[in-house]
């Protein structure tokens, strides 16, 4: 079916619901659901006082209305009583109890982290002391290489001498070939 050339809902006129409505809406919202709570515990709804009616379509009791309306259970929750051992009930606490100073509960992958450097310092502290079977055997490697290079060091020295003392006989035999 091919679409139609009108518009959808997107080019009508918004309407905007004053603050006045919805304090009003809320106010009888908090009314009905305190008459329900008064019905539910002593069935006395139908003979509120006046005095109290008053009060809850004033604006100025409004932060305890909220509150009772925040505590009042959705659903079936207030027919029946959960025992849920495995939930877990949110708590809000408040900046003064608040332990800042006290020690902070790292996670596994922290105390993992923290567990493999403390092992690697340890690993290198004995590897410098020369008490690991690498350090041993680097400090072995060590010792044969510093002997090879004596050793080169030494046949160089006395091919350089003898290279002189060489050099030395072929400058005499030329003195002595030429004073004859």
């Amino acid at each position: 079916l091919p679409k139609s050339r009108k518009g959808g809902h997107k080019g009508r006129a918004r309407q905007y619901t004053s603050p006045e409505e919805i304090d009003a809406q809320l106010q009888a919202e908090k009314q009905k659901a305190r008459e329900e709570e008064e019905q539910e515990e002593g069935g006395e709804g139908a003979t509120g006082d006046p005095k109290k009616e008053k009060k809850s379509l004033d604006s100025d009791e409004s932060d305890e209305d909220d509150e009772d309306y925040q505590q009042k259970r959705k659903g079936v929750e207030g027919l029946i009583d959960i025992e849920n051992p495995n939930r877990v009930i949110q708590t809000t606490k408040k900046v003064t109890q608040l332990d800042l100073d006290g020690p902070k509960e790292l996670s596994r992958r922290e105390r993992e982290e923290i567990e493999k450097q403390k092992a690697k310092e340890r690993y290198m502290k004995m590897h410098l002391a020369g008490k690991t079977e690498q350090a041993k055997a680097d400090l072995a490697r060590l010792a044969i290489i510093r002997k090879q290079r004596e050793e080169a060091a030494r046949k160089k020295e006395e091919e350089r001498k003898a290279k002189d003392e060489a050099a030395m006989a072929g400058k005499r035999l030329q003195s002595l070939s030429l004073n004859k």
